[in-house]
């Protein structure tokens, strides 16, 4: 199965990236938070791949966050709801935005969304309310700025290795930050190591 992707952006619309990775052109299918999100066309864009296999066709689903993805896939596990409806879900509302109206029953807000009726947004609140991060309190603080996929990937290593997140959060954005700063993964991995010493 596909799981990331990287290669060169050939074309990007509003639900759809074709990317060219050793050789072969992907289709990928897309929600409009991640188009909006991706570089400009020519560009290396690294994507993480849900891979959807049908008896007629190889579909890939594409995200440039985890957190998208991990809810595109609880999505999908809700009866009724396939991979082409939880793209339309998470066009309709950002994944926080989706997150809190889920936990809250906020059913006339997840009907809105085009392609979801009453039956599927009360179904949606039932099978994953409590499977959903609790939203954010009032009088939290705000998310962070996100970071492009290598960014992600090196916070959540810096994450597993025992770091505190606004350490790690303030590393990564010091080393993406500095001069000449490296862009794949190992090498910002220790320029965002050294600036936590």
């Amino acid at each position: 199965m596909i799981a990331r992707l990287r290669g060169t952006l050939l074309e990007k619309h509003p639900n759809q990236a074709v990317v060219e990775a050793g050789g072969v052109g992907y289709d990928v299918t897309i929600a409009v938070p991640t188009y909006t999100r991706l570089p400009d066309v020519g560009s290396e864009v690294n994507l993480r791949v849900h891979t959807h296999v049908r008896e007629d066709a190889l579909l890939l689903y594409g995200f440039l966050l985890q957190e998208e993805k991990l809810l595109f896939e609880k999505l999908i596990g809700v009866s009724g709801i396939g991979p082409k409806l939880a793209i339309t879900v998470l066009s309709g509302l950002s994944a926080p935005e989706l997150t809190t109206a889920i936990r809250r029953g906020e059913v006339e807000r997840l009907v809105r969304i085009p392609g979801v009726g009453k039956k599927t947004a009360e179904r949606l609140v039932l099978e994953l309310r409590d499977k959903l991060p609790s939203p954010p309190s009032e009088d939290a603080p705000p998310p962070a700025a996100a970071f492009d996929a290598i960014g992600q990937d090196v916070l959540s290593a810096l994450l597993n290795l025992g770091c505190a997140r606004p350490a790690a959060e303030t590393a990564v954005k010091k080393a993406k930050a500095a001069p000449g700063a490296p862009s794949d993964f190992e090498p910002l991995f220790r320029r965002a190591l050294e600036m936590l010493r």
